[in-house]
């Protein structure tokens, strides 16, 4: 059958058929060491307990009719405050809005701002910005991000692209890297967008910043978090902030999330999901708006999760930097934020025990699943180079006592090679 130009040329997640493949080999017995989610496992990590009682408190006072299209007051109030409180950032209530997640206020904002034609700068690997760009039949403007910059687009990299550009994608931390801009280079690429609007002049459309920071409450080390308005407050204009309670909280499917930026941005943002009702369940909002004015269990919270989490990525990578120096062609990114570890598996060439010889990345993918029972993202299906050697190892359903066995089965099959 005919139907919309649209829905005959989406291209399908890569990560949604992976996870069936997954599925399918759990479901016959077999034991994998699934790393692809970017999820997590409710089980290892549960959202926070005062999360979760202001949650079943907010139904026993039946908050379940609609809420309000632009989210509750109080619930804003609260976002108005956290933001404030924690990043230095100001916003008021109208300034902000809340739907059920990060997608769709992303959806909204290039709805709100993207005209079919105009350009889109984002880099890959990124998380969906494709998909996104090609919904609203815009022109694709791509930057293939490099290992050497922790696969972070540079303000070299962005500089000839931006004439005339209507939306600029960046997230840090970034999905599916973990990795994040550094201030120096983060203030270049503000400074560029700044001098390209100034060139516009009044009267013509501006070149605007999706700023999604929906892991940036989890960095590590001596990593810090940096967003345009902080660094360079003309920004505040021009960016539009996405960010939620998903990862920080581990609450991803609990569906709270909010956007926050120029209130002639945010009231069209608004508009076009009044229609779309995509908004966040009442009770959540109830619960989510008495919860963020716990700064006490919020810090206790996310001083254990994180914790948690850096655990795991620096053991595995720690073990993959081990299989580099004993000459297996592997390779990794040291963390430095979110739940994500970038890895390299460079073996398209060899020749497996079989007598079969991996020609393709996608030979790499599938021996790593049925040879060692790892299952990664490729960085292709981020939007990188089909022959992209370069991975997303997430750890939200990670259990500790998985890795020392991961990393033996990986070993033996990069021993069976040739």
């Amino acid at each position: 059958m005919k139907l919309s130009h649209l829905s005959e040329t989406l291209i399908g997640s890569e990560i949604v058929k992976l996870g069936g493949e997954i599925r399918e080999k759990i479901s016959q017995g077999e034991k994998i060491f699934n790393f692809t989610v970017g999820d997590f496992d409710p089980k290892v990590f549960p959202i926070p307990k005062a999360l979760e009682d202001e949650i079943v408190e907010a139904y026993r006072q039946h908050f379940t009719n609609y809420p309000a299209a632009e989210g509750n007051l109080d619930l804003r109030e609260a976002v108005a405050m956290f933001t404030k409180e924690w990043e230095k950032l100001e916003y008021v209530p109208g300034e902000i809005l809340v739907a059920a997640g990060g997608r769709p206020l992303i959806y909204a904002l290039f709805r709100a701002i993207v005209d079919k034609g105009d350009k889109v700068v984002y880099a890959v690997p990124s998380w969906n910005n494709n998909h996104y760009t090609h919904f609203v039949e815009a022109e694709h403007v791509v930057v293939e991000a490099r290992p050497e910059n922790n696969f972070m687009p540079t303000a070299a990299d962005l500089e000839p692209l931006l004439r005339g550009a209507t939306l600029l994608a960046l997230c840090s931390p970034q999905n599916p890297t973990g990795t994040v801009f550094n201030k120096e280079e983060l203030e270049k690429i503000c400074d560029l967008v700044l001098a390209e609007n100034a060139r516009r002049g009044d009267g013509h459309k501006k070149l605007y910043v999706m700023y999604d920071q929906m892991y940036w409450h989890l960095t590590y080390g001596d990593i810090r978090h940096y967003n345009p308005v902080s660094l360079r407050p003309a920004m505040r204009e021009y960016t539009v902030f996405i960010d939620a309670i998903s990862k920080v909280f581990a609450a991803t499917g609990v569906r709270v999330g909010w956007s926050f930026g120029p209130a002639g941005i945010i009231n069209k943002m608004k508009a076009i999901l009044t229609h779309v009702g995509a908004w966040a369940p009442m009770a959540e909002q109830k619960a989510v708006a008495r919860f963020l004015y716990k700064k006490d269990e919020i810090s206790q919270y996310l001083t254990a999760f994180k914790s948690e989490v850096e655990e795991r990525l620096q053991r595995i990578y720690e073990g993959l930097i081990t299989l580099k120096k004993a000459g297996h062609q592997v390779d990794a990114i040291a963390p430095q934020a979110a739940i994500y570890l970038t890895i390299k598996v460079e073996l398209v060439g060899k020749t497996t025990a079989s007598g079969k010889v991996l020609e393709s990345q996608a030979d790499v993918s599938a021996y790593l699943l049925n040879e060692a029972k790892l299952a990664v993202v490729p960085f292709y299906a981020f939007g990188a180079a089909k022959n992209s050697p370069w991975y997303r190892l997430s750890v939200g359903t990670c259990k500790k006592e998985d890795i020392d066995g991961m990393l033996k089965l990986l070993k033996s099959a990069l021993e069976k090679l040739s």
